[in-house]
């Protein structure tokens, strides 16, 4: 059978699973963080809890969480995957978010994403709020409009990069080799060694090619591995 590589995850979590994957990957909810949720369907899914049901308490947590730590984002993996959300909300909020971090090219493609006039966060009084307070300078000329009183920005609400690499191993992967699908691979194998290059490419939503690579790696570098553990095998 063909491999088909995923873009999408198929369905979003219940209210409580996606409350403790949200809390997982280092948003400070008062919930039992999940273990090692995967970093970009969380931030999908945080987006959507936010742009389509009004969730603005997840929204400013996402959007101090994006300010942190978008340099350990895979930037392809989320572009791919909010290219093809239905929700034009949600893709003017990545598109925002990416004009934001406008410094960081591989956010490039993200940031034109959004087409067309600027859209209102708040479905009312918008114009009243940014007359009456301006407007969030982090999406300032961007394609949404948010005014400045409207999400709280303290770094406190998320974990730093150093706490996170803690307790995340996949994030912790990718600070130790970029944020890649060989990246996640890499972290999803020392997991769970016996997967396979087609079960591991789903997991991570990467190519078979990159599986199959990372796999043949992953074996080399277990042989040397357990070599340093027992000198008498030298």
């Amino acid at each position: 059978m063909a491999f088909n590589r995923a873009v999408l995850p198929k369905i979003m979590p219940e209210s409580q699973l996606l409350s403790a994957a949200i809390a997982g990957v280092g948003m400070n909810l008062s919930v039992r963080p999940a273990h090692d949720p995967n970093i970009e369907d969380t931030l999908l899914f945080a987006a959507e809890l936010s742009m389509e049901h009004d969730d603005l308490r997840v929204l400013a947590l996402l959007v101090t969480w994006f300010g942190v730590h978008s340099a350990y984002v895979n930037a392809d993996r989320l572009t791919k995957s909010v290219q093809s959300h239905a929700s034009r909300r949600v893709r003017t909020l990545f598109a925002a978010l990416a004009k934001w971090q406008s410094s960081d090219r591989r956010f490039a493609r993200l940031a034109r994403l959004h087409r067309g006039t600027r859209v209102d966060l708040l479905s009312t009084g918008s114009d009243f709020q940014i007359r009456r307070h301006g407007e969030d300078e982090r999406f300032a000329q961007g394609p949404l409009r948010v005014p400045a009183n409207v999400l709280r920005d303290r770094e406190a609400d998320v974990l730093s990069p150093e706490r996170l690499a803690g307790r995340h191993p996949t994030y912790r992967m990718r600070v130790t080799i970029g944020p890649s699908y060989r990246a996640d691979m890499w972290a999803a194998l020392e997991s769970d060694p016996s997967l396979t290059a087609s079960a591991l490419a789903r997991r991570t939503y990467g190519s078979f090619a990159t599986a199959w690579a990372v796999k043949r790696d992953f074996s080399i570098s277990a042989i040397h591995r357990s070599e340093s553990r027992d000198p008498s095998s030298r």
